[in-house]
């Protein structure tokens, strides 16, 4: 099931314009300029709901990365070009990055080199980043699942460019999530202790660092 359905979206559910658009979905250096900009300005102009939800999230990514990367030499798990030939697609280089976007994506089958290249395939750091993005903007904010979209996005474009299967993407976003809420539990937990003791007018104001209070 897990290969029928990589070979359907990878091979089958195809398109140039697809092309393009997964391949920039899943492109983190396209996004850069706009993330930095949103964090900058959450920093600045935001509020402590805003200021807590970037700090929860960026400690949540910074501990969840060595996690991934050791589970990846761990379990070892092949890439879908690390055993067999698959078509894979990837935006042409653009200086800046965002200009990737306006060139035609390149489009080729795998070949022999591509098997001896590349890490292992689960966890997929895609996804655990998405997925961490898209629990803490729930939490801290009311509309904040719509962010699951753009994650489910991120998930469906890792399989469309051939790299991960979809057990991958799934699997990776049961035990993102399971790391996730363990480590905003535990900065509940420092909060709680933390800013009671050493910024009480503060813990006054926001006795939660994560929960979102009732609107």
């Amino acid at each position: 099931m897990d290969q029928t359905l990589f070979h359907l979206i990878n091979e089958r559910w195809t398109s140039p314009a697809l092309d393009l658009f997964m391949a920039a979905v899943s492109d983190a250096d396209v996004w850069k300029p706009l993330l930095v900009i949103i964090v900058f300005a959450a920093l600045i102009f935001g509020g402590f709901r805003a200021r807590a939800s970037i700090f929860c999230l960026l400690i949540a990514i910074v501990i969840a990365e060595p996690i991934t990367n050791t589970l990846k030499s761990a379990i070892n798990r092949k890439r879908p070009k690390h055993v067999a030939f698959v078509r894979m697609v990837r935006l042409e280089k653009g200086r800046p990055e965002f200009m990737s976007i306006f060139k035609k994506p390149v489009v080729r089958r795998s070949d022999e080199s591509d098997r001896r290249r590349g890490d292992a395939s689960f966890p997929s750091g895609h996804m655990t980043n998405n997925t961490i993005a898209a629990i803490c903007l729930t939490l801290f904010y009311r509309r904040g699942w719509l962010y699951w979209i753009f994650a489910a996005l991120v998930g469906y474009s890792r399989i469309y460019l051939g790299a991960h299967w979809p057990s991958d993407v799934i699997g990776t976003i049961f035990l993102a999530a399971a790391e996730t809420f363990f480590i905003l539990a535990a900065l509940e937990l420092i909060w709680r202790w933390a800013a009671k003791r050493w910024a009480p007018q503060i813990f006054a104001r926001h006795p939660s660092l994560v929960v979102r209070p009732a609107e």
